[in-house]
């Protein structure tokens, strides 16, 4: 039997969004979202935290090929959204940019892409205040 370990690991990148949804009238997205709401914006400098895990290696003692993990992250993940507004993103073209919703899209972009190992969580720090935390479904044919 193998032993099974996790490791986390942790991603930089800074971008502006707005926190508004249509679905809400302008009295009610001030009222629900405050200062976050501000027509031009406001910018983070968040921290995206990615867990992994597998079965230890003997030839490398590891849970995962953490270069690998490194690669995938830096151009799935921060490529697409540092210095970028995150309300222009595609994918949240029908979705508020919240830190629940970007720890959702992160974990959808690297569930099947996850080079070794398994994604276990992912975490996004906001703010000093703010961190959310998403462990989704595994990807479709995982094991």
């Amino acid at each position: 039997m193998t032993a099974h370990a996790s490791i986390t690991r942790r991603y930089k990148f800074a971008a502006m969004h707005r926190l508004h949804s249509d679905q809400l009238s302008e009295a009610d997205n001030w009222k629900v979202f405050g200062k976050c709401n501000n027509p031009n914006g406001h910018g983070h400098n968040y921290v995206v935290v990615v867990t992994v895990e597998g079965g230890i290696q003997e030839r490398t003692g590891s849970a995962a090929d953490v270069e690998a993990l490194d690669r995938l992250v830096r151009e799935t993940v921060v490529a697409r959204f540092d210095h970028r507004d995150l309300n222009g993103d595609p994918a949240f073209a029908d979705k508020t940019t919240t830190g629940e919703n970007l720890a959702i899209l992160v974990w959808d972009l690297l569930v099947g892409k996850i080079p070794s190992g398994r994604l276990t969580k992912v975490g996004v720090v906001e703010t000093r205040d703010n961190y959310f935390e998403y462990a989704g479904p595994a990807a479709v044919g995982a094991g």
